[in-house]
């Protein structure tokens, strides 16, 4: 392989995931040249990551604004103008890590005469010339795409999630941090919120335990967040003496950043939480309608997942909004936990 196309276009948490690919094609062919096709904005984790040679944008909302303004001669024309963009690359393979439709379009649209695609499903496998099928152990983080590199006889090395902060990003939160009184390994990172009600650990449940990291730990949490869950966390960071918010203040890569300088990260299963894991932060995740992995790859990142019988049920609850799979995870089972992965 010579020119590589890897086509994993979001979310977060599976772009984190499949970050370790890139590292081991280079470590198997290092002069090919590892081009990733992303969505805008999930692109800045990937940005400052060596073993990519480039990054190829995928303008999702502009055909998506075209779709649905029913202008569907310009729609056709910007999906053209991009294959063309795409072809004139002239990869020799392309490889669909996110395994739907669409992934499988944007493969096919670039022309590379060897197509793979991972468990590919809803009709993608015809748009492929190989399908390798989803193996490995599944209670292993990345272990899908670890079991891609395997059956492409990929030198995988430890294959943990892995990412980097450009210099920039870098000093701009050290600057960030400074403002806020906060310095390198002295605050704990919340991250308590997620695409889905039943992945949220409580909002009390946080506030009993923001004080025992504050006072037990001596680390100052700092909770992390998108705009539209600003106004929850600054409520939070209000319950809980000396805690900051910074939801909604930061872009990807710095949030990417802050994670990096924490001195512990305890979040529910979303993108930042899986992040403490690349970083090598102590990371204590929290599961309970999901259980994307039990097995961390590091000793110092732990899962607390109850296991109940209901659980997990992913999309489909049964319990009427109870979410006893994360209810019943208490602060203080939260905080033993911390303390586990502190000690490594």
């Amino acid at each position: 392989m010579k020119r590589i196309l890897i086509v994993r276009a979001s979310a977060i948490g599976d772009v984190v995931f499949a970050s370790p690919f890139a590292a081991a094609l280079k470590a198997t062919w290092p002069d090919a040249h590892v081009a990733w096709l992303v969505e805008p904005g999930i692109h800045t984790l990937l940005e400052a990551d060596p073993c990519i040679d480039e990054l190829i944008l995928w303008p999702k909302g502009e055909w998506k604004k075209l779709w649905q303004a029913k202008r569907f001669g310009a729609f056709f024309s910007a999906v053209r103008a991009f294959s063309r963009e795409l072809k004139s690359r002239r990869f020799d393979t392309a490889i669909d890590m996110q395994s739907l439709l669409k992934s499988g379009l944007l493969t096919w649209l670039s022309g590379a005469p060897r197509r793979i695609g991972l468990g590919s499903r809803e009709g993608s496998q015809h748009l492929m010339t190989e399908v390798v099928p989803k193996g490995g152990d599944a209670g292993r983080i990345s272990s899908e795409y670890l079991y891609l590199a395997q059956q492409l006889g990929l030198d995988t090395g430890e294959f943990l999630p892995r990412l980097c902060v450009a210099s920039e990003t870098a000093a701009r939160v050290d600057a960030l941090l400074a403002e806020r009184g906060l310095t390198r390994g002295g605050y704990a990172v919340f991250a308590p919120f997620t695409t889905r009600p039943q992945k949220h650990w409580f909002e009390d449940a946080w506030v009993a335990l923001g004080p025992q990291v504050q006072g037990e730990l001596g680390l100052t949490p700092v909770i992390l967040g998108g705009p539209a869950e600003r106004d929850t966390a600054e409520r939070m960071a209000a319950a809980i003496p000396g805690a900051v918010s910074l939801a909604g203040q930061t872009g990807l890569a710095d949030a990417a950043a802050i994670i990096e300088r924490a001195g512990l990260l305890i979040g529910v299963d979303t993108g930042l939480t899986h992040m403490g894991i690349a970083f090598s932060t102590p990371t204590v995740a929290l599961f309970g309608s999901t259980r994307p992995y039990l097995d961390t790859g590091r000793a110092n990142a732990k899962v607390i997942w109850l296991g109940l019988e209901c659980s997990p049920c992913r999309r489909r609850p049964t319990c009427n909004g109870a979410f006893t799979c994360l209810r019943d995870i208490r602060p203080d089972r939260v905080m033993s936990v911390a303390r586990e992965v502190l000690s490594r």
